[in-house]
């Protein structure tokens, strides 16, 4: 397990944040009494599948898997806090909302709370491949 701290921009206006980066064998670990799928999200610097993991002794982890193009195989697996878990949980879930309300006639897409989630996520990438 590789634990690192990723700096964001102070436009961002996201506190800086401790990362783990797991091994295969540290995701078979936490992940040992199960998973909870949440949300998938699909950018230009991957896809990511947003989940709760269990070990055997009810401990929760708050995971981000990220695949790489045409991989079958996840090319990373990122443990975050909770606090902060929740702001990708937040993001998302306002996105859902800001989706609702946008004109669907506009050609051009604002930036929403989606591009934001996605901006952080290149962040915790780049940091994580340092």
């Amino acid at each position: 397990m590789n634990t690192f701290t990723v700096q964001f921009h102070k436009e961002d206006q996201v506190d800086s944040m401790t990362v783990q980066k797991l091994s295969e064998d540290d995701f078979n670990r936490v992940t040992e009494g199960g998973t909870r799928h949440l949300f998938e999200l699909d950018t230009n610097i991957g896809f990511f599948i947003f989940f709760d993991a269990f070990d055997e002794k009810g401990g929760q982890s708050h995971l981000i898997l990220q695949y790489d193009e045409d991989n079958e195989d996840p090319s990373a697996c990122y443990a975050f806090q909770k606090d902060d878990y929740y702001e990708f949980m937040a993001l998302y879930l306002n996105d859902l909302e800001f989706q609702e309300e946008e004109e669907t006639e506009e050609e051009e897409q604002e930036y929403g709370p989606i591009h934001h989630l996605a901006h952080l996520l290149f962040h915790i990438v780049e940091e994580g491949n340092k």
